[in-house]
C-alpha cells in the first residue's frame, strides 16, 4: 500500500478528518500513551499518525490492540495532542456516568455526601465534563435546570453551544458535587454562592475554576469560568492589535506616571489587555501592585490583592491601602463607582501608573463616564494618558474558509470604512474543526484615544462627545468599526461578525 505523504498525513490532522471507524479502534488513554491517532482502515491495515512512526513498542502494543497491520504516517506531537483532544469525545462515557447512578426522587444531603468521592459516578461525569471543556477551548460551563432535563452548555469564542441534555434529577448531584470542591454550602439551595477550585484535566495542566450559582424556578443553576494560565500570559502582540495601534499603546505605558484605562463590555478581553501590560512592563525596577474582582490569574513578582467587602477590602479601600506600600503600578480591577475612580485618579496625579477597567461604549464615552462620576474636568485631562476601547471578534476558520458573496449591506458596511467595492469576503462554510460554525479562535479590535494637548483643552472647555471624536479621529485614532473591517481586509474575520460586537455613531 502507498503511504500518505507527511503533508497529507498533517493535513487531515489539521482538519481533525481521522475516521470514526478507525477511532474506535484506539482507545483514547492508549492514543495519549504513544502520541498517536488513528486516520483509517483499508482493509486489514490501520493508518495512524504518530510522533515517533519507528517506536516498535508502540507499534507492537497497536497491533495487538486492533489484530491489523500498522501503518504509520510521521506528524508532530503537538498537531496529535490537538487531534487526539478534538476527536475523542466523552459525552457518551458522560451519560453513561450519569446512568449507572440511582436518582432519588428527593435528593437527600446524606445521598449527596456519598457522591464526593472521587470515583462516584457523579464525579467522574462532572471531571469529564471540564475534560471536554478544556479540549473544545471553553471559557464557560453552564449547568441550567429545565422543566425536563439538565441542559449543558459551553461558551466557545463567546458563542454557547448546546452540548449535552442530561435527567433533571442529576442536578443536584453535579451542583453539589461542585459546591462540596469549592468550599461552598450544600446546605443552601437558594442564596447565589461563588467559589473556586482547581482541577488537573486528562493530559494537561491544572485549570483553575471560578464557580457562581444561584437558584432559578426549576433548581439551581451554575456557571464555571474556566481560567486556563496558558490563555493569560499573552504579550501585547498576541491581542490583535494594528501596527500602529500598537506603537501608539506602548508609547502610552512609558509614560511614567498617569492613568490608562480599558473599556468593553463584559467578555471583551479587558483583563487579558490588562494583564499583556503589566506583562510588559518591568517587573524587577518596579513595585506592581493589583486589587482584583476576583484575582483570575496569578503571576510571579505581581502582588495581587483580592477584593474581599466581608473584610472591609473594596476597590477603593483597596487602592488606598496600595498607595501606602510604595507602589510604581497599580491595576485597579474595575473603576465602578465616584469613590474608586477619584482615589484612581489622585494616585494617577501623584506619580503612580494607574491601569483600571471601566464599562463605556466608545473610547470618548470613558472621558463621559469619568465626568458623570464626580470626576473634576482638569483633573480627568491632568491625570489621563489615554483610552483603549475594545470588543473581541471570531476568527474565519482556516480549514474551511472560502471566498463567498456577501449581503448588500455588509458590502456597504465595508466600503464605508474602507472605501472601494468589494463583493466577496472569506467565510468558513463549517467542518469539524470549527464545530460546524465557520469560526474558529477569536481576536481583539481596538479603539485607542491618546489624550493629546488639544484634547485636554477640550475636556477642560466642556466639549461635547461628538466635538471630541471627531478630533481623536482627526488625530489618527481609528474608530472600532474601522478597524474591524481592516481586520476583514486582511480576511481575519467577516463583515457580519464585525458588525455584531461593533457600531458606528456618525
Amino acid at each position: 500500500m502507498t503511504k500518505l505523504p507527511l503533508e497529507e498525513a498533517r493535513c487531515r490532522l489539521r482538519k481533525h478528518l481521522p475516521e470514526p471507524s478507525a477511532l474506535q479502534l484506539i482507545p483514547e488513554a492508549m492514543a495519549r500513551k504513544y502520541t498517536v491517532i488513528p486516520l483509517g482502515v483499508s482493509g486489514n491495515v490501520l493508518q495512524v499518525a504518530m510522533a515517533n512512526p519507528t517506536d516498535i513498542l508502540a507499534l507492537e502494543a497497536l497491533a495487538s490492540r486492533t489484530q491489523m497491520r500498522i501503518e504509520p504516517e510521521e506528524a508532530t506531537a503537538e498537531e496529535i495532542q490537538e487531534a487526539i483532544d478534538f476527536n475523542y469525545k466523552a459525552y457518551d462515557e458522560i451519560e453513561r456516568q450519569i446512568s449507572s447512578i440511582s436518582l432519588p426522587s428527593q435528593a437527600k444531603e446524606e445521598q449527596l455526601k456519598l457522591d464526593t468521592v472521587t470515583d462516584a459516578p457523579v464525579a467522574q461525569a462532572l471531571t469529564l465534563l471540564i475534560d471536554e471543556a478544556v479540549k473544545a477551548g471553553a471559557s464557560d460551563i453552564h449547568l441550567q435546570p429545565q422543566e425536563d432535563n439538565l441542559r449543558v452548555r459551553y461558551r466557545i469564542d463567546g458563542a454557547l453551544h448546546d452540548v449535552l441534555s442530561l435527567p433533571s434529577a442529576t442536578a443536584s448531584l453535579l451542583i453539589s458535587r461542585i459546591k462540596i470542591l469549592a468550599n461552598m454550602n450544600i446546605a443552601d439551595h437558594h442564596r447565589p454562592q461563588d467559589g473556586q477550585f482547581s482541577i488537573k484535566t486528562k493530559g494537561r495542566r491544572a485549570i483553575d475554576i471560578r464557580v457562581a450559582t444561584i437558584g432559578n424556578v426549576y433548581g439551581e443553576m451554575a456557571t464555571l469560568r474556566l481560567l486556563d494560565k496558558a490563555r493569560a500570559i499573552m504579550k501585547l502582540t498576541d491581542l490583535g492589535l494594528l501596527p500602529e495601534s500598537l506603537a501608539k499603546y506602548e508609547e502610552m505605558l512609558k509614560v511614567p506616571h498617569g492613568m490608562i484605562l480599558v473599556s468593553g463590555p463584559t467578555g471583551a478581553g479587558k483583563t487579558t489587555t490588562l494583564y499583556a501590560s503589566v506583562n510588559c512592563l518591568d517587573h524587577s525596577a518596579r513595585n506592581i501592585v493589583t486589587t482584583e474582582d476576583p484575582v483570575e490569574y496569578r503571576f510571579k513578582n505581581i502582588n495581587q490583592i483580592q477584593v474581599n467587602p466581608r473584610a472591609g477590602i473594596t476597590f477603593a479601600s483597596g487602592l488606598r491601602s496600595i498607595l501606602r506600600l510604595d507602589p510604581d503600578v497599580v491595576l485597579v480591577g474595575e473603576i465602578r463607582d465616584a469613590e474608586t475612580a477619584n482615589i484612581a485618579v489622585q494616585a494617577a496625579l501623584t506619580g503612580h501608573l494607574v491601569l483600571s477597567s471601566i464599562h463605556a461604549n466608545d473610547a470618548v464615552g470613558v472621558v463621559l463616564r469619568l465626568l458623570d462620576l464626580g470626576v473634576e474636568p482638569f483633573l480627568v485631562s491632568s491625570a489621563l494618558i489615554g483610552v483603549v476601547a475594545q470588543r473581541m471578534v471570531r476568527r474565519v476558520c482556516p480549514d474551511c474558509a472560502q471566498p463567498v458573496s456577501a449581503p448588500i449591506i455588509e458590502q456597504m458596511a465595508y466600503g464605508r470604512e474602507i472605501g472601494g467595492k468589494r463583493a466577496e469576503f472569506l467565510y468558513g462554510s463549517g467542518c469539524q474543526s470549527c464545530a460546524h460554525t465557520g469560526y474558529r479562535g477569536r481576536t481583539g479590535i481596538f479603539e485607542i484615544l491618546h489624550m493629546s494637548d488639544q484634547i485636554r483643552m477640550m475636556v477642560l472647555g466642556g466639549t461635547t462627545a461628538v466635538q471630541l471624536r471627531t478630533q481623536a479621529i482627526k488625530e489618527g485614532m481609528i474608530p472600532l468599526l474601522k478597524d474591524g473591517m481592516l481586520k476583514v481586509k486582511a480576511d481575519i474575520t467577516t463583515p457580519a461578525e464585525v458588525l455584531r460586537n461593533a457600531y458606528s455613531i456618525e
